[in-house]
């Protein structure tokens, strides 16, 4: 049997005094950060209990606990697998990993591994999970689809965190008393480089490009980054006392690392390497998860997790979890207002009355999603000499732009206006109205459809084709 006791050694320079402390408040223990996941599993997380041996699920719409799932003894790490179906746990106590279905919260297997495994990463086809053992100074590589073993990897002393670069080609490997991370090639599930980084290293993440990875050094209160095609540390970056984690928000734009000893979390910038905000949270903090507008918080010393909101930099809630919670894994599916996508249309049809001959063209905002649209504005610019009739409530023209103006559009819904131009004031030939979403809210997260345009060739005033 193997107790998560072992694990507090890094805290040896601390004084003694502190160092009690934290054995008292505290298992001390860290670990990688974890890919959300983007599908079954919308606005759930999984935090690792230590000290009760089970994994709370957080439904972070409502920040209360849906659920909690018996698994190994001291598990320490969660992680989805891409798909969102699966959570897999790594009880550190009991030498196994705990393999949950998202759907029905059940176990569904529990995976042999080697001594003390502390960290799980999946490639991002989610055909491999890789598994840090701290006791046993190796990776376990595991065959999601028969949940065995399937090669065993020797690595640094006392593996801690893993990512798996977004190529499915590397495996990064924090070594906590070898103060390197062992880069694994997982074709071959060998180590082809080893790189020097900070005192104790810890938890592990890389940007969305896998240009870039990040460590955190718990002995030496700073992040290491690391230039992936160089394996070369580019830049040191200073935090909190114990920084035990760190995850970066699926833009890759900002870090966050819980500062174990300060109590609180730094917010780093990734284009600058800079320290931007500290977020004071509970006691002991030591996992983190970040989704598209939350970051979550494992409070090993409080028995909760701090939900702080990313645009602000606020703590928004805490959630009552269960006994010395730290690891945490979220979805990339945000509580609240997550973007409302409008897809600009602009269609055009010929009305050839003998009276007032003219291009019909109607303007539609359709609304993909995933939130509600509250308000938008879309504008139409037309040709040369020309301009608008006959349009519908909500616009209005000038200068050759006509400008509409929408209400509230519910996901999966659209909203068409209509303007009239006068053929008697288009010349012949090729003729082109463009239009684009001016502004929109909340915020829409595809610009790649905000425009369109329709074209219509006029031979004669009484013979116009539109395509």
């Amino acid at each position: 049997m193997h107790s998560t006791t072992r694990l507090r050694a890094p805290f040896g320079r601390r004084t003694l005094a502190a160092l009690c402390g934290l054995l008292l408040t505290a298992l001390a223990l860290a670990g990688m950060p974890v890919e959300p996941a983007h599908a079954a599993t919308a606005n759930l997380a999984y935090v690792a209990n230590v000290d009760s041996g089970n994994v709370s699920v957080i439904d972070t719409a409502t920040n209360t606990v849906a659920t909690t799932v018996a698994v190994g003894s001291s598990p320490l790490k969660t992680a989805f697998n891409p798909a969102g179906t699966l959570v897999y746990a790594t009880n550190n106590g009991s030498d196994s990993v705990s393999v949950i279905d998202t759907a029905t919260n059940a176990v569904t297997a529990t995976i042999a591994v080697g001594s003390g495994p502390y960290g799980v990463a999946f490639n991002p086809a989610g055909t491999r999970a890789y598994v840090t053992n701290f006791g046993a100074g190796s990776v376990s590589v595991i065959d999601t689809a028969t949940n065995t073993v399937t090669a065993t990897i020797a690595v640094g002393n006392q593996p801690r965190g893993v990512v798996v670069n977004p190529a499915g080609t590397r495996a990064y490997i924090a070594n906590d008393q070898s103060d390197t991370v062992s880069v694994i090639d997982t074709a071959t599930n060998a180590v082809t480089a080893t790189i020097a980084v900070g005192a104790g290293p810890y938890g592990m993440a890389l940007n969305p490009a896998g240009t870039r990875a990040y460590t955190s050094n718990v002995n030496s209160d700073t992040v290491s980054v690391i230039d992936t095609a160089t394996n070369a540390v580019t830049a040191t970056i200073a935090v909190g006392g114990d920084p035990y984690e760190l995850a970066l928000n699926p833009a890759g734009t900002r870090a966050y690392t819980p500062n174990q000893s300060s109590g609180n979390v730094s917010v780093i910038d990734t284009a600058t390497n800079t320290v931007t905000a500290t977020i004071a949270v509970g006691a002991s903090p030591s996992g983190v998860a970040a989704n598209s507008a939350f970051a979550y918080i494992a409070n090993l010393g409080s028995d909760n997790v701090s939900v702080i909101d990313t645009a602000t930099n606020t703590v928004t809630a805490t959630v009552a979890v269960g006994s010395a919670p730290f690891g945490v894994a979220v979805d990339d599916v945000t509580t609240g207002p997550t973007g409302a996508d409008l897809d600009v249309d602009l269609s055009a049809q010929p009305h050839l009355g003998i009276l007032v001959p003219y291009l019909k063209y109607t303007l539609t905002a359709d609304n993909t999603g995933p939130d509600a649209v509250t308000s938008a504005t879309l504008t139409a610019k037309l040709p040369p000499g020309a301009s608008a009739t006959n349009l519908s409530s909500g616009c209005t023209t000038s200068a050759r732009t006509v400008t509409c103006t929408y209400g509230a559009i519910a996901n999966g819904a659209s909203v068409d206006k209509t303007f009239r131009v006068p053929l008697s004031l288009l010349s012949l030939g090729r003729v082109t109205v463009t239009a684009v979403r001016t502004t929109s809210a909340p915020t829409d997260p595809n610009p790649a459809n905000d425009n369109a345009s329709a074209a219509c060739t006029v031979i004669s005033i009484l013979l116009v084709t539109c395509s």
